[in-house]
């Protein structure tokens, strides 16, 4: 039970021990990330670093303890797919179920629309069969939170010795025209961030 309020922020690379313990048993005890290998600390905060050259990565806390983090990269590589994003969240195995992906997910919406990202995609493994390795809770996560089914990849993921689907959702966040806005780097957005959302 959290005592303090949960207070959402941006990510250092010096949260990456703490947010690498509350990712290692997505890696080691389930097919939620299809990563075999648990990362080290170095190339983690190597990846938060990658990230925030362009995006938000954001963690909750509570008392001065992480409880969860998400964080968005480029859906492609090419210039054409700008616009999108794939987006990213784990929450602490003993903190579900409290609100705090709904309170993460709810602020980097926000951080996006005013990078003048469009698109939101989420790719989700997806059990034909529910084990003890996957559910279908992140597909309700986030129906729940406006994505819709976009598309289904069959056994294309192995882990444990077995075959698990993946699932394409996606979520629209602002208007597609023509002559659309170049997209701002997060760094842009950041002091507007702090005014608006008061993330810092």
């Amino acid at each position: 039970m959290l005592h303090e309020a949960i207070t959402i922020r941006v990510a250092t690379e010096q949260d990456a021990p703490e947010l690498l313990k509350i990712y290692a048993p997505y890696v080691e005890h389930t097919a939620v990330t299809f990563e075999y290998e648990v990362p080290s600390v170095e190339e983690f905060a190597g990846r938060i670093r990658t990230v925030l050259s362009k995006y938000p990565y954001l963690v909750a806390q509570s008392g001065g303890e992480i409880l969860g983090y998400c964080y968005v990269g480029p859906y492609r590589g090419r210039p054409a797919y700008g616009w999108a994003v794939e987006t990213s969240i784990y929450v602490r195995q003993d903190c579900k179920r409290m609100g705090i992906g709904r309170r993460l997910y709810a602020a980097l919406e926000n951080i996006l629309k005013m990078q003048g990202i469009l698109n939101l995609n989420a790719c989700i493994g997806y059990p034909r069969v529910e084990d003890e390795h996957l559910t279908r809770n992140s597909v309700k996560f986030h129906e729940k939170l406006g994505y819709q089914f976009a598309g289904q990849f069959h056994c294309c993921g192995h882990k444990f010795d077995r075959w698990y689907d993946v699932v394409w959702m996606e979520k629209l966040i602002g208007e597609h025209h023509a002559g659309q806005s170049a997209v701002k780097s997060f760094d842009a957005v950041r002091e507007q961030v702090q005014e608006k959302l008061g993330i810092c």
